[in-house]
């Protein structure tokens, strides 16, 4: 390879590390923005948690047990993405693949689970407009949902991109920054588990 090959190769290895790290720290801002939101929610639910107006409470809806179901697989699923970047690590593609899948299909089943929870509380006359407690309720843990869902949208991208693009340093890049963003919805939901549901029953 001549010199200026080598420098142009090295010119281009350096732009690519570059573009890496402002898309990490351009994430990292996006994490941050979000911890606002998450932050407001939280403050508005802890304003409004007590303000019934006459109807149902935390204690007389909440199925903890189901609950706990939910958190389950939203934590275990955090475990199974971990092992995804371990494989990723490693460079072996179709572990990485099995890995996603499983997360996917946790994440889809904690979905699943919620708006099952939702269905149940409107048809029995348990909807946000129902007190102000219960509009606080479905505002966070209906955005929290929603993270989770763009999520999965996330994950399925990503296999994707994987069974295309193979591991190569953009796509493992991606696949950190999805990472970051599952774990920090688990952190969250351990918050909405304690305050919302925990604190809702006692």
């Amino acid at each position: 390879m001549t010199t200026t090959a080598l420098s142009h190769h090295s010119g281009s290895a350096h732009q690519h590390a570059e573009s890496v790290n402002n898309a990490v720290f351009g994430f990292w801002i996006y994490i941050m923005s979000d911890c606002i939101l998450f932050a407001i929610l939280f403050a508005t639910f802890g304003v409004m948690q007590h303000n019934y107006a006459g109807g149902p409470t935390g204690a007389t809806l909440f199925d903890l047990p189901k609950v706990f179901g939910e958190t389950l697989l939203l934590l275990t699923s955090s475990v199974t993405y971990g092992l995804a970047v371990l494989a990723m690590n490693r460079k072996n593609r179709i572990q990485v693949l099995g890995w996603l899948l499983i997360t996917f299909l946790l994440g889809l089943g904690f979905i699943g689970m919620e708006v099952s929870e939702f269905q149940r509380m409107i048809l029995t006359g348990a909807g946000p407009d129902r007190s102000g407690f219960l509009s606080a309720f479905f505002t966070l843990v209906g955005t929290h949902g929603l993270h989770v869902s763009f999520g999965l949208i996330g994950m399925l991208v990503m296999m994707g991109q994987v069974m295309r693009k193979g591991l190569s340093i953009p796509v493992q890049s991606r696949l950190i920054r999805l990472s970051m963003f599952w774990h920090f919805l688990d952190i969250v939901w351990i918050g909405v588990f304690t305050v919302v549901y925990l604190m809702g029953v006692m």
